[in-house]
């Protein structure tokens, strides 16, 4: 039984989450010729403010959306 770990900053909405989750799991099962109800994931999100990429926040780089300036 997999399980997928997804990291990724706040600012997605539930519905993208969804979509998300719908389409890992159709990839996951596929890919592993599993059935999909095998397929866990669990999304782990965090605020922009702890996220740096080349010493720069992400907040301050990005703003505090979901990665978009």
């Amino acid at each position: 039984m997999p399980i997928v770990s997804i990291r990724m900053a706040k600012g997605r909405d539930v519905d993208q989450k969804r979509r998300l989750a719908a389409e890992v799991t159709r990839a996951v099962a596929q890919s592993l010729a599993l059935p999909p109800e095998l397929v866990s994931i669990q999304i782990e999100e965090f605020d922009r403010e702890n996220w740096a990429t080349g010493g720069e926040l992400h907040i301050d780089k990005f703003g505090p959306g979901c990665g978009k300036p």
